[in-house]
Parts: structure tokens; C-alpha cells; sequence
């Protein structure tokens, strides 16, 4: 039987809470929906009102993963879900986790959380840039922090202000917030960026995805930026060897990264003292003031 637990009125059958998910730590079920109650604050804001995408990873990250836009089977009658363009013209569903009783249902489900960067009700306009930074070994997040250096300083002449997270993988994330601007417009701007950094820093830099020209060096993604894509979102744990999070940083972390990259590694245990100390670190993301017009030209 799995145990039945009340939460904002909402009953859920939490299943497996002793079954180890993470084997490298020891790290079990109820220690993940444990991490999730308590940076649901945080997590929360960052998913509010955006259709979700899950990667699942029931059995650990060594088990099967499987990607899934579509609510899956069982999901409450309560869960909210908002209508999605697709590319075929028809529209489909997804969920949205807008409070803590569906971030407990979908975290029970083991899930990576990842989001598009327009909302629910402005769908294929994006309200913030993304900037993925991905290290082709033998290069690391060393590296990435090289390059997202350059890329504050870049963004920052174009009136942009950049905020940084790690991957919870290998890589960062550069997000910028931005006044509602169509996705397309977005991507094509952060396609010149990579462009721009290629020229400007090419023994690290490829802005292409091709794997023989990526050893080395840092891909800078600006693929990410498009309506059909998502990311990862801040605060949600990756299906990675150890219970890894994609965690807002500062910038003085990533100026210090090239000396420690292992600075610039966080696991679940990591999180509460850091929001205890920083607060959360991306909520300029999520302060409407703070949206910028997309430079033109």
C-alpha cells in the first residue's frame, strides 16, 4: 500500500518512498519529494503558468528516461493543464504546476521539470532569453564561465541583464528577461550572439552543434530560445549519477569557477542553505520590472 498523504486538501498515494533512486548516494524516493516540499517556493515561481514538459526517470537515472509533453495516464482530474500549439496545427495539452499539491503529484512521478520560455497564455512569445552552455570534453564548466563572463559583458552593452544557473549537467545557463517578443525574433538574436562569441573567443567558442568541432570547446546554444523547446527549469534535480540541481548562482561564483569547477556542482542537500543565504538568486527573472525590449539590429 502506498501511503496516502493530505496536501492543500489534495490526497495523494505517494508510492516507493524507501527505493533508492540515486545508487551514488544512497539518495531514496522520499528524500527527493522531501528536496521538492521544501524549495516548492522557490520551484514554484519559476513554473508558474508554463506548460510543462517532463523527463522520467522512475527507476533512477540509470533506468529508462522518456520524455513526455502529453499529461500522463493517471494524472488527478485536479491537476490543471493549459491548450499548446503544435507544429501540426493541432492543439494538445499540457500540465501546469502551479501549487504544491501538483508539484508533489509530478514529483512522485520522478521527473525532471523543463519549461518553455513563454507562458501559458502567450504562447510563442518569449518572455525571457536563454543561452545554453554546453563543454565538449576535455573542456568544462571551467570554461563555460569564461565564456558566460564575455556573455554579461555582451548582453549587458545591448541593456541586458544576464543572471546565471548551472545546467544541474556539465554546463550554465545565461537567462535574460525580456518584454513579450516573438520566439522566432528571440532565437535569431541569440543565434548572432553565438555568432559574435565564436569570433571573439574561437579557441573556445563553437556556435555549431556538429560533435567533431565541439572537443574543447563550449557550444553556445541559442537553439533552446525556440517556441517548441525547453530547459531546464531552476531548482529541479537532473537525472544525472548524484541528485544534481540546476541552480541559480552569482556571479562572483562563476568568476571564481575557472580556479574550483567543483564549486559549481550543488545536489539536493546543497539547496536549502543557499536559499537560506541568497534568497532566490533568479528573481529578477520573475519581476516584471526588470523585462527588457529585445535589441533590434
Amino acid at each position: 500500500m502506498s501511503p496516502i498523504t493530505e496536501v492543500e486538501g489534495r490526497r495523494l498515494a505517494l508510492s516507493n518512498l524507501d527505493k533508492v533512486l540515486y545508487p551514488a548516494t544512497g539518495t531514496t524516493k522520499g528524500e527527493v519529494l522531501h528536496y521538492y516540499a521544501t524549495t516548492a517556493g522557490a520551484l514554484l515561481a519559476h513554473l508558474h503558468n508554463r506548460p510543462l514538459s517532463f523527463l522520467r526517470y522512475p527507476d533512477g537515472p540509470d533506468g529508462q528516461r522518456f520524455f513526455t509533453k502529453n499529461p500522463p495516464p493517471g494524472t488527478p482530474s485536479w491537476v490543471r493543464t493549459a491548450e499548446v500549439p503544435r507544429s501540426d496545427d493541432r492543439a494538445a495539452r499540457q500540465v501546469l504546476v502551479q501549487d504544491l499539491s501538483t508539484l508533489m503529484w509530478a514529483a512522485n512521478l520522478v521527473v525532471e521539470f523543463h519549461t518553455p520560455q513563454w507562458q501559458a497564455d502567450d504562447p510563442g512569445r518569449a518572455d525571457r532569453l536563454v543561452i545554453d552552455l554546453d563543454p565538449g570534453a576535455p573542456a568544462t564548466v571551467a570554461e563555460c564561465c569564461e565564456v558566460a563572463l564575455w556573455l554579461r559583458d555582451r548582453l549587458a552593452a545591448d541593456g541586458l541583464g544576464a543572471y546565471p544557473k548551472t545546467s544541474g549537467s556539465k554546463g550554465l545557463h545565461l537567462l535574460a528577461p525580456l518584454e513579450p517578443t516573438p520566439s522566432d525574433e528571440v532565437t535569431a538574436y541569440a543565434k548572432a550572439l553565438a555568432f559574435e562569441a565564436e569570433s571573439a573567443l574561437p579557441h573556445l567558442v563553437v556556435h555549431r552543434m556538429t560533435r567533431s568541432l565541439r572537443p574543447g570547446k563550449v557550444f553556445v546554444d541559442f537553439s533552446q530560445n525556440s517556441a517548441s523547446k525547453t530547459t531546464a527549469a531552476p531548482y529541479t534535480l537532473r537525472a544525472r549519477d548524484e541528485p544534481t540541481v540546476s541552480t541559480p548562482v552569482t556571479w562572483e561564483e562563476i568568476e571564481a569557477g575557472p580556479a574550483d569547477p567543483e564549486l559549481l556542482v550543488f545536489r539536493a542537500g546543497d539547496i536549502g542553505a543557499r536559499l537560506g543565504r541568497y534568497g532566490d538568486l533568479l528573481g529578477p527573472l520573475i519581476n516584471r520590472n526588470r523585462a527588457r525590449p529585445l535589441p533590434r539590429g
